[in-house]
């Protein structure tokens, strides 16, 4: 309770059950001559990114077919679920990237465009997608930066089979994908539920209400607040800026 003795409202969720993130996109020199980050695809979570500076590109791998996108400070460009993307730095380029189904990605939503014959075992992708723990920075880059070119060079075998196969080559992709995490879909479940279902269900609650003409839902009004975590993480495709709601 406050100092008047009223009991405050519940802390608000995030907008829409989603979660935002600052990123530095790697500057780390690949084999084909570019920099940038480690592709791969989400099983479940769609992906925007809002770039706040710099230049690069980001490359999909969609139904749409194989695809380049331009990126400079005010560009917005979102993904649906079983896009394979790699975001490219050509200068300097800082984005948010907006999630929805918050937790989901960092519950191992995301899989990595590894080889082929990674994919197909899941120890053997487990022990190659994760970080070290409690590692120092330099560890920790170069550990990211030997996942980053197993990444591509999966992703250049992939880009090879979809100019010659076609969307197919991409479903293999996405079978092979959902093969990977359908052990963890019980957890996710959960999480979606306490992070995207309760604000879907408390919205028609209030529509309900707001029908009928009832001011109840707005007597929850209150606002949150988070931090920035201090220091940055290494993400799949860049340095990571963080808050500290873990939400978010």
């Amino acid at each position: 309770m406050n100092a008047r003795g009223i009991q405050p409202p519940p802390i608000p969720g995030f907008p829409g059950g989603t979660a935002v993130t600052g990123l530095r996109v790697y500057d780390w020199e690949s084999a084909d001559g570019l920099c940038g980050g480690s592709p791969h695809l989400h099983t479940v979570s769609s992906e925007a990114y809002l770039v706040s500076g710099g230049t690069g590109q980001v490359h999909t791998m969609s139904m749409a077919g194989i695809e380049e996108h331009q990126l400079a400070a005010g560009s917005l460009v979102w993904f649906s679920p079983g896009t394979v993307h790699r975001l490219v730095n050509t200068d300097g380029l800082t984005l948010h990237v907006i999630m929805s189904n918050a937790g989901l990605p960092e519950a191992g939503d995301a899989v990595l465009t590894f080889p082929d014959r990674i994919l197909q075992h899941p120890e053997l992708y487990a022990e190659h997608a994760v970080l070290p723990q409690d590692a120092d920075e330099t560890v920790l880059a170069a550990a990211a930066r030997r996942r980053r070119d197993l990444a591509l060079e999966g992703y250049a075998e992939l880009h090879t089979s979809l100019l010659q196969e076609g969307p197919r080559a991409l479903e293999a992709f996405h079978r092979a994908a959902a093969r990977l995490v359908r052990p963890r879909v019980g957890r996710w479940k959960e999480l979606w539920a306490a992070n995207v279902e309760s604000q879907v269900k408390a919205t028609e609650e209030a529509l309900e209400q707001l029908a009928n003409g009832s001011a109840a839902p707005l007597a929850g009004a209150a606002v949150a607040r988070a931090e920035q975590r201090a220091g940055e993480g290494f993400g799949m495709c860049g340095r990571l800026t963080r808050w500290e709601d873990s939400r978010l």
